[in-house]
């Protein structure tokens, strides 16, 4: 029978790009969206996936999410942790908003979707869970202390998830890429992305289909031994 995954932030960007490999390797798919109906139809029509709207930063929200998708489509084995915004701005400017709204879409989510599907899976005995972090919750960022502290966080909730489930079969890992080549990146100043791609040292942004093969891997029965790491995909740019 083939296993249940489900992607948040999966209609655009690196998350459709996670959401067709997965479907590809034959699970049954569920793409989390927020509010783009146009993008996530076209996911859903193209992929033949199911589409499944909500706001990752409000803990009802997810939880419908989750009994919609299981609902339809069987208990949830695979849980990527992917949706996330920016709202830029260096800290002795940043608004208050400008923090929360940040921290409660790439941090307060991992809780409120993670806690929906963990009872289950160590239930299963078997449960894969993904965390795209970024390279700025790494090294840092001028302009998104915000950001930054949301990506790190997620690296110590990974860690110390691990460490709780490991024997349950349920392995949790995070993967922190640099720039990727996503219309949002291409939206910038053609001058600041070149400024951008001289800084890493393959020369070039990463593909979305290099994030979602490792996605594919630790999502995947042989990589039950994988647990509690960070994997940086970022050409080269921080080690």
């Amino acid at each position: 029978m083939a296993r249940v995954a489900f992607v948040t932030g999966g209609t655009r960007g690196i998350g459709r790009c996670i959401v067709e490999r997965l479907k590809a390797d034959g699970f049954k798919v569920a793409a989390g969206y927020s509010g783009n109906e146009e993008a996530a139809q076209a996911c859903a029509n193209q992929l033949n996936v199911m589409p499944v709207k909500g706001n990752v930063s409000v803990f009802e929200d997810c939880r419908r999410a989750v009994e919609l998708v299981e609902k339809e489509l069987g208990p949830i084995d695979v849980l990527v942790n992917n949706a996330g915004i920016t709202r830029d701005g260096v800290f002795h400017k940043m608004s208050s908003e400008q923090w929360g709204e940040v921290v409660r879409v790439n941090m307060d989510s991992l809780f409120n979707m993670t806690r929906q599907v963990i009872e289950g899976m160590r239930e299963r005995g078997y449960g894969r869970i993904v965390n795209i972090s970024s390279i700025n919750g790494l090294k840092g960022q001028v302009g998104q202390t915000n950001y930054s502290a949301a990506k790190a966080g997620m690296i110590g909730f990974t860690k110390a998830l691990a460490l709780e489930n490991a024997k349950k079969g349920v392995t949790v890992n995070a993967i922190a890429p640099g720039y990727v080549d996503t219309e949002m990146v291409q939206a910038v100043p053609e001058n600041v992305l070149q400024a951008i791609i001289a800084q890493i040292p393959v020369g070039r942004l990463a593909r979305g289909e290099e994030i979602a093969d490792i996605v594919s891997y630790l999502a995947g029965e042989r990589a039950g031994y994988v647990t509690g790491a960070t994997l940086s995909i970022n050409g080269g740019q921080h080690m």
